[in-house]
């Protein structure tokens, strides 16, 4: 079984000896090792590249323990280039090597070396990794399967299957190999606690590890929710009966996003062309991951269809905003009032905009009107879009605004373009 990654072997082939190193980021599991070792691999073999001309070390394989010295590592992989051609240095785990920013440096001094690396705990995934290479890395951020990639798993059986399975135990591709829903829950549920969990505890030396598992239980329970620190401090201090600051809450969120486990979107106002940075939504990069970390009791398929449509259009390459319409109007004694009316998702990608509604169903005419209403207060030409969770092609209504099923919006990926 060869699950397809075009998306990404597109964007490393694009990438190829621009003389900066490939550095491909993403949560821990999402496939990182298995795009360079064997999607990148093959690529390069058919293209016509010699084997000799291919350095792959796997530094988390105890095989390869001297490798994790950085001088040994550096003479190593001049050993291995005979002559002046490229030859592809493909460094996987590479935080398992000490001072592995300085060997990377190095490498880049070979004019005919092409690198790319990964790394995969939360030292490695961290904003200050990236931020050592400002200038001379180049990022690759890799997400979980999306469904157009997921399916391509199930050979031509009936996507209710695959479908069915995505929304409950989500894109990370091992899962893919486990049969039973038993078996992939308990799957998940390790990863959460023994691999992303530990990575975060251990790196940031967090000392009440309780604090934390309420947190994200609280996030898992609210994705699609606007809230923020002080909210969720407030929420600490109703329900679970503890004081926990925001600036703290603010802190362990950072945590999170920085090992890629959540998103943020942040609310844009549409009309007046600014951010509001709080209150904020926060998605999780796998639903599979969510709905394991409650144990598989909160699997709404309206909520987790919102969190489905952000990471594809993050997938697609999309800046995803949560939007914000302001109109102002009058009230029977001549006030003035203000109604902010919200638009799930504004997809902005260069010159492109979506604005783009998640609806799981519309039953009559005025569920339609109120998924419309804020779309309808926009003045602008960009295309405005309704997904709804039924199984329905692209229409479009004399508004100019079209409604489209969710796994056809999610299997073409042209659909934004329909």
């Amino acid at each position: 079984m060869e699950i397809k990654r075009d998306v990404y072997l597109n964007e490393l082939i694009d990438r190829e000896k621009n003389s900066l190193v490939k550095i491909i980021t993403g949560v821990r599991r999402c496939g990182k090792s298995y795009l360079l070792f064997n999607i990148f691999h093959n690529y390069l073999i058919k293209k016509g590249i010699d084997e000799n001309h291919i350095i792959e070390v796997a530094l988390d394989d105890r095989t390869n323990i001297e490798l994790r010295d950085p001088d040994k590592m550096l003479a190593y992989v001049k050993a291995r280039i005979k002559d002046e051609k490229t030859h592809y240095v493909i460094l996987d785990e590479v935080q398992f090597m000490h001072e592995f920013e300085d060997v990377l440096n190095s490498l880049l001094h070979i004019r005919n070396a092409d690198i790319y690396v990964t790394g995969s705990n939360s030292k490695f995934l961290s904003s200050d990794v990236i931020t050592e290479f400002r200038g001379r890395g180049d990022e690759i951020r890799i997400h979980p399967l999306s469904f157009s990639e997921f399916v391509t798993a199930y050979d031509g059986k009936d996507t209710d299957e695959a479908w069915d399975d995505y929304v409950n135990y989500g894109g990370l591709p091992l899962v893919l190999s486990y049969r039973t829903p038993r078996a992939k829950g308990e799957y998940l549920s390790t990863q959460f606690e023994k691999v992303y969990m530990s990575d975060i505890v251990d790196r940031h030396h967090i000392r009440n590890k309780e604090e934390m598992d309420e947190l994200v239980d609280i996030l898992a329970s609210a994705i699609g929710s606007l809230t923020n620190p002080l909210k969720l401090s407030k929420v600490f201090k109703s329900i679970k009966n503890k004081n926990i600051s925001d600036k703290t809450l603010k802190t362990y969120i950072g945590y999170l996003q920085d090992s890629f486990l959540i998103s943020k979107a942040v609310r844009f106002d549409i009309k007046g062309k600014k951010y509001i940075n709080s209150p904020a939504k926060y998605y999780f990069e796998d639903v599979g991951l969510r709905n394991a970390r409650l144990n598989f009791r909160q699997t709404e398929e309206n909520h987790i269809m919102e969190n489905l449509i952000y990471n594809e259009l993050r997938y697609r390459g999309f800046c995803v905003d949560v939007g914000v319409v302001t109109i102002f109007g009058k009230d029977k004694n001549g006030l003035t009032l203000k109604n902010q009316h919200e638009v799930d998702f504004v997809a902005t990608r260069g010159s492109q905009k979506y604005y783009i509604q998640s609806a799981f169903r519309m039953n009559d005419q005025d569920e339609v009107n109120q998924e419309q209403k804020s779309l309808l207060k926009i003045n602008d030409s960009f295309k405005k879009i309704i997904i709804v969770g039924e199984n329905i092609k692209a229409r479009r209504n004399e508004e100019g605004i079209m409604t489209i099923g969710m796994r056809n919006f999610l299997l073409d990926e042209n659909s934004l373009e329909l």
